[in-house]
């Protein structure tokens, strides 16, 4: 009997239900920078049977590591952090100002659920904005924009005292609280897929590893780095310490095809049409090369941008650390970045994932990366 187009897509499929499983429960918990122990915890425990040693290091880079002591290194990394909110101040009133935590958009939040991490556990709150009513009703003034110093929380309190009370204080952090959903046409939708969808990829390249019983010829660190969003100081500490010789980065980037992007300035990109490989300095010219035959081999789509003086992720901090690292980045299309409907398309996680496992496989030390 002749297979069904569901049947035949579900053979061709690298992600099962532990993955989806593993994906949602990542996704849904915050993992805000500089709190990211929570998240860490759950990726280190999927990981866990796919490798055989590992480390976490002061402020929280989770590290997995396969076929340990081994002279060469490879590093294949993403970023952690969420980006967040700090409580600034609390008004005798009970309400709430803030300050970012990371590149949070102010233009998203109005009418937003959020969750304030306290000391005595999570409290819910909105972000308050006057009523369309109330703007209008006064037409000499100017309609109010949003900016981070006029929002505001409101979790119920109605004086400083009932708010302290609930166990909110000076830099408690404060994340949205949207989840995890699925859109039509394999189309995922969540806040901070920027970019815990790497850390869900790198955990499914150490799965298929193992799973394969693949023997690399050095040892592969699996890094999941935290406080990206603040300057890539994870990076920064962990490229360090593992003195890699070799590091693969993923991370997103951005759709180019909605409306209000000049693809003049970012280039053409969209969701569903592969992972994208980046032009830039800090890119390792000979590794993207590399990168580049096995994706053709592989039939493997991708898409290509350039970047100018830095790629703005974790891929120049491996690149410029110690005596230099040669560092490619592979990213995937994403939509409403640093918004809570981050957008993606279930072929580019399958392909990014495909693509890092088969340039592990090609990858020895003996690999030449040499310009001369």
């Amino acid at each position: 009997m002749p297979k069904s187009k569901k049947e035949k897509k579900n053979e061709e499929t690298i992600l099962n239900e532990a993955s989806h499983s593993f994906l949602r429960n990542y996704l849904n918990n915050p993992s805000p920078v500089g709190f990211e122990s929570a998240g860490q915890r759950i990726w280190l425990d999927y990981l866990q049977p796919y490798i055989d040693e590992k480390f976490v290091d002061p402020y929280g880079t989770a590290v997995g590591i396969i076929n340990p002591n081994q002279p060469f290194k490879v590093v294949i990394e993403a970023h952690a952090d969420e980006i967040s909110w700090f409580v600034n101040y609390i008004t005798d009133a009970g309400l709430i100002y803030l300050k970012r935590n990371g590149g949070v958009d102010h233009q998203i939040a109005l009418s937003k659920r959020v969750i304030i991490h306290g000391k005595n556990g999570n409290v819910k709150a909105v972000f308050g904005w006057p009523a369309i009513h109330t703007r209008l009703s006064n037409p000499e003034q100017k309609e109010p924009q949003p900016k981070v110093e006029s929002l505001w929380l409101d979790c119920g309190a109605r004086n400083k005292k009932e708010v302290e009370d609930l166990g909110i204080h000076i830099g408690a952090v404060v994340t949205y609280d949207e989840g995890f959903e699925e859109l039509s046409y394999d189309h995922y939708i969540c806040r901070a897929m920027d970019n815990r969808v790497g850390g869900f990829m790198i955990a499914e390249v150490a799965r298929l590893l193992k799973e394969n019983n693949v023997q690399l010829p050095y040892s592969l660190y699996v890094v999941n780095a935290v406080q990206e969003e603040v300057g890539l100081r994870g990076a920064e500490m962990i490229a360090r310490r593992i003195k890699p010789n070799i590091a693969i980065i993923t991370d997103v980037t951005h759709d180019t095809t909605t409306p209000m992007i000049n693809k003049m300035i970012e280039g053409d990109c969209a969701c569903g049409k592969g992972p994208s490989l980046a032009y830039g300095p800090a890119v390792h010219n000979k590794l993207l090369t590399l990168v580049q035959d096995v994706a053709q081999k592989s039939e493997i789509p991708v898409q290509l941008r350039a970047v100018s003086r830095s790629t703005g992720t974790d891929t120049d901090s491996f690149a410029y650390a110690n005596d230099g690292c040669p560092s490619v980045l592979i990213s995937i299309p994403l939509r409403y970045m640093h918004t809570t409907v981050e957008m993606l398309h279930r072929s580019d996680i399958e392909n990014t994932i495909k693509l890092m496992y088969q340039t592990l496989l090609t990858l020895t030390p003996e690999t030449n990366l040499n310009y001369f």
